[in-house]
């Protein structure tokens, strides 16, 4: 269902007006369940802007996702989003094959249909929550996973870190992994260029919450980055010596284009609520 803006106002009061024959309370749950495109971009804020000529389009909700193990945040054709709890992994290792994302979501999709199909496109970090996307043609994966830097628009994380944070833009190091599950600053030659900008959302005298918007996919690039600038995220047992219930590092956000379509989507996870609970935030 796609209908043309012709007035300036909030997402869901235009929505109401557009969708007149669809109840209120349906609208909303389209809303909240990223059923709402803008432009082709999925949006879930009820306050957000529309303006003259924008074009809104509903998609359908897939009722069988209440019988997901997992939360998932967006489903269509190509795309199936999930909001990752820390805590799992995204895919199996030699150890744990079963307690993972990857083989969730797949048990889910085969229990709906046999024949349908699951591709993992990112990883995000055990420890780490949130926005954790897969596709379901290896077509797309590919296409995607060799363009990565063309196609991904925005990769966005909260972090609860300790002390006061100076905010840099496009925060320039060289990364160096070393060993299997290890992560060093180095210089230029040795290392992999990894771009970070961090910016304060609030803070007190001893904890800051803050945006990270990365340009690059090193890994652990975020834990590492912050904690050499002092800043080390709370929880982060390897890179802070932070002791904690989780590690309080979040994907809040990723932007993409999809090149069969051309269309672009963003896919969000909200601040968990403990972010700020531990650290005692406004």
């Amino acid at each position: 269902m796609k209908q043309k803006v012709t007035k300036e106002g909030k997402l869901l009061e235009t929505l109401f007006v557009l969708f007149e024959d669809i109840s209120k309370k349906k609208v909303k749950n389209y809303l909240k369940e990223g059923g709402v495109l803008v432009n082709d971009k999925v949006i879930t804020k009820y306050n957000f802007k529309v303006k003259p000529n924008d074009t809104i389009e509903l998609n359908k909700v897939n009722k069988t996702h209440h019988k997901s193990a997992l939360e998932i945040i967006y489903e269509d054709n190509d795309f199936l989003v999930i909001n990752k709890p820390a805590g799992l992994l995204s895919v199996g290792t030699n150890k744990e094959k079963e307690k993972t994302a990857y083989h969730l979501v797949r048990e889910f999709i085969k229990n709906r249909n046999k024949l349908d199909k699951i591709f993992v496109l990112h990883r995000l970090d055990k420890d780490t929550s949130g926005v954790l996307v897969f596709v379901k043609n290896s077509t797309l994966k590919n296409i995607l996973q060799n363009n990565w830097d063309k196609y991904v628009k925005t990769r966005e994380y909260f972090a609860l870190v300790s002390g006061k944070v100076i905010d840099v833009i496009d925060y320039v190091c060289y990364l160096k992994e070393i060993g299997p599950d290890k992560v060093i600053i180095t210089n230029k030659k040795d290392g992999k260029k990894a771009i970070t900008t961090i910016k304060t959302i609030s803070s007190n005298n001893k904890y800051t919450l803050v945006k990270v918007n990365i340009k690059t996919g090193r890994r652990n690039q975020i834990r590492v980055v912050l904690s050499s600038l002092g800043n080390s995220i709370i929880g982060d047992k390897k890179y802070g010596n932070i002791n904690s219930n989780r590690l309080y590092l979040h994907a809040s956000k990723l932007t993409l284009i999809n090149p069969l379509n051309n269309k672009t989507y963003t896919f969000k996870s909200g601040l968990p609520s403990s972010f700020k609970k531990v650290g005692n935030l406004k």
